[in-house]
């Protein structure tokens, strides 16, 4: 079991409020990813569940038991930094094994629960290597297989993956949500990148400034985003914003993601000038500055020849476009 539960957790540093009342359910064996800018509080928010930082305010509940004043070892969690945190002199079965052999567990236990978690991630052959004998990605799986001989409640992980290169950062990200249906446990991950988190999580947990804006799965979020910042957050690359009542509509602004926006050499509602175009193989990114609006992205799958300066017009999807209000709250 490993359900966890904020009821308005609150942290300040000095007069600096930088969590401010987060209430929070994770059901037990739930990805939950904890996705925003730098320093909107996420990373402080799991360390606050680990137990590395005192709540100023409200409870932390696991599995129905307070555990506010409970030391971090003694909670029943296991945590992945961003920086491997490997012992140099130690091999990789040792690095593994390092956290059952201080809790006194049996040899024989030791040696099956390593060989175990080094299977699930395919270290068997790197077992009596040192960590300066790995690459990064290699030592970022000891560091996840280190969390798992442990079969704790709860896994947190924090950025895991920043330190890994693109390829590896796929590879990675594929790994650890196979662990996830594998070990069938409770996993927070925090990360800034709106990808990983879309990729990864059951559920979503947008932050900014030390708030939660939004909850939900990767495509509710998608689809019904609360307002401007989880829509501009939201979806790689990011949501067009327009002025709404140039467009005929109540102040605020008009949201369309790029693949909801057409382009045509011929006509269309907003004239445009193309300042720079992606050729990605798969499909096209055409930004297009308008006067008005500013820099427009539509996607387009495929290939698709356009050249910067070239005038073009492009068009809304009616029936895919978001509203926002003055504040930035979506209209219904």
């Amino acid at each position: 079991m490993g359900a966890l539960e904020l009821k308005s957790i609150s942290k300040s540093f000095g007069s600096t409020e930088v969590i401010k009342a987060v209430d929070l359910k994770v059901e037990d064996g739930e990805f939950c990813v904890f996705v925003g800018p730098s320093g909107c509080g996420k990373s402080t928010l799991l360390r606050i569940i680990a137990g590395l930082e005192d709540a100023t305010d409200g409870d932390i509940l696991l599995d129905g038991k307070r555990v506010n004043d409970v030391a971090p070892a003694k909670r029943e969690l296991a945590m992945v930094f961003q920086t491997y945190a490997l012992y140099p002199h130690l091999t990789v079965r040792d690095n593994m094994a390092l956290a059952l052999k201080q809790a006194g567990k049996p040899r024989a236990e030791i040696t099956a629960s390593t060989d175990k978690a080094a299977a699930m991630l395919e270290l068997g052959p790197l077992l009596d290597r040192r960590p300066a004998e790995l690459s990064g990605g290699q030592r970022q799986r000891v560091a996840i297989g280190r969390a798992i001989v442990r079969t704790p409640k709860l896994f947190l992980f924090d950025e895991p993956l920043s330190n890994l290169d693109a390829a590896l950062r796929v590879a990675t990200r594929i790994e650890i949500a196979r662990l996830h249906r594998d070990l069938k446990a409770t996993m927070i991950y925090v990360t800034h990148d709106q990808v990983e988190a879309m990729t990864l999580a059951d559920r979503i947990v947008v932050l900014r400034s030390g708030r939660v804006e939004q909850v939900g799965t990767p495509m509710e979020l998608y689809n019904n985003p609360a307002n401007t910042f989880v829509a501009g957050f939201i979806g790689s690359p990011q949501m067009n914003f327009l002025d709404a009542a140039s467009l005929g509509f109540a102040p605020g602004q008009v949201g369309v993601r790029p693949e909801h926006l057409t382009i045509s050499r011929e006509d269309g509602e907003i004239a445009a000038e193309v300042s720079h175009v992606e050729k990605l193989g798969g499909e096209t990114l055409v930004y297009a500055r308008h006067p008005q609006h500013g820099l427009l992205t539509v996607r387009l799958f495929g290939e698709h020849e356009y050249a910067v300066s070239e005038q073009v017009h492009l068009t809304l999807l009616l029936d895919r476009i978001f509203q926002f209000d003055t504040e930035g709250q979506r209209r219904h």
